[in-house]
């Protein structure tokens, strides 16, 4: 029996010539992710364990980004834990803040990720980079911990969904509208411990930014990762960035998948997912009308220099409506400079925006846009469970930048072609 992507680059890290789902494999890292959040509690369950050295400072990435500016005391506290555990032990890949993104836009941005790579990071959404055709997976503060250590970790091999996509996108669809619709489709326990691995002539019509943003929400259909094959796309993406290796895998053709699900691109319309799950979509033609108090565009899931350029596509000589805070975050200091550069930003303030330095922030009801009870927002992040962005009783609408930066304009959930008519 053949293997998919993701067991072949399992495989290979595990030193064996094949493996099957099911298995229970011991894996070397490429790299080891962590941030101001969950790198604390891994230091501590490292320096219990009686370590004093990582096993590669040059294989470890640490990311400033969830709290910070630093919003608190304690909040400062966990930075100057994750700063001083950095500086200790001589970490290269340690961003701060002034030179620190959202982690998952920072590491591919800045080349610390490639193809055929195995990455761990104590973060759900390390998913994001199978768009780079590399095995990367979400784990805890602890796995992180035994990573930094050991350079390895315990592995079950995942099943796999195949998801072939075919045709081309209609106007203001993109990789958002992808994954909330497959989510729609099968749950956010559809793809549970599977890899979601996507397929068919249509990847080909998908910036490397859509990939990214559909890679980055595999977990919210309970995948273990989301996987792309490495084309011309991200040959040309990681040129000049990546200085690795770029490792190619293929599925064979007879691997085994549990299932397939067929998208076809030229059919998807902008499309949201309701409070509470992902999983609850809609077209933006079915809910369109449902007033918004807050709109926030940005994340590790569409806070790259694209998503930017979409919004202000829209929001470029309008005005934000009465009522309503827009607030923009690009997701690194580099999609921020461009910004400036195109003047996206001088349009954004125009239009009565509030443009943030790179953070989490809002996505994770941290700062930078916490909502109050009976306040419903649409934005641009990965999720919107009860009290995600807030208080218990606020909601959050889960939309492409389009969309989002539409209902700015209009107050309510609305096709962005209206706006722009």
């Amino acid at each position: 029996m053949g293997m998919t992507m993701t067991q072949k680059i399992m495989a290979a890290h595990a030193g064996i010539e094949s493996v099957k789902a099911g298995d229970l494999i011991e894996a070397k890292l490429d790299l080891v992710l962590g941030n101001d959040v969950t790198t604390p509690v891994a230091i501590g369950v490292f320096e219990k364990g009686g370590f004093t050295k990582v096993f590669d400072p040059e294989k470890i990435a640490i990311v400033l980004d969830h709290y910070t500016p630093c919003k608190d005391i304690q909040s400062a506290d966990l930075c100057k834990c994750a700063r001083d555990f950095a500086i200790k032990h001589n970490i290269k890949h340690f961003y701060d803040v002034g030179r620190v993104g959202i982690e998952h836009a920072l590491l591919p941005e800045q080349g610390i990720v490639g193809p055929g790579q195995m990455v761990i990071g104590a973060d759900s959404h390390t998913c994001t980079y199978g768009a780079l055709g590399a095995f990367s997976t979400g784990v805890g503060s602890t796995d992180m911990a035994a990573g930094m250590a050991a350079g390895e970790n315990w592995f079950k091999v995942p099943d796999a969904i195949k998801v072939e996509l075919t045709g081309a996108f209609k106007p203001f669809a993109s990789g958002k509208d992808v994954i909330l619709h497959l989510i729609g489709m099968i749950g956010v326990d559809g793809a549970l411990y599977q890899s979601l691995e996507f397929t068919g002539d249509g990847v080909s019509q998908l910036s490397m930014d859509d990939r990214f943003t559909i890679a980055n929400m595999a977990i919210e259909a309970g995948a273990k990762n989301g996987i792309f094959p490495v084309d011309e796309k991200t040959e040309e993406y990681v040129k000049g960035r990546f200085d690795g290796e770029v490792k190619k895998y293929e599925a064979d053709s007879d691997a085994s998948y549990s299932r397939t699900v067929t998208i076809d691109l030229s059919e998807l319309e902008p499309t949201v997912s309701l409070p509470h799950l992902p999983s609850n979509t809609k077209t933006v033609r079915e809910v369109a009308g449902m007033k918004i108090d807050q709109v926030v565009i940005g994340s590790c899931t569409n806070g790259r220099i694209s998503d930017m350029r979409a919004a202000h596509a829209v929001l470029k000589g309008k005005t934000v409506a009465d009522g309503v805070r827009c607030i923009i975050i690009p997701a690194t200091q580099a999609v921020y400079r461009q910004c400036l550069d195109e003047g996206i930003i001088a349009d954004l303030i125009d239009a009565g925006c509030a443009v943030s330095t790179p953070t989490c922030g809002p996505c994770l009801g941290g700062h930078m846009g916490v909502m109050s009870a009976g306040e419903r927002a649409i934005a641009t992040t990965n999720r919107n469970f009860v009290g995600r962005m807030g208080d218990t009783k606020s909601e959050v609408i889960l939309a492409n930048p389009a969309v989002a930066a539409a209902a700015a304009v209009a107050g309510y959930i609305a096709n962005p072609e209206e706006v722009l008519s």
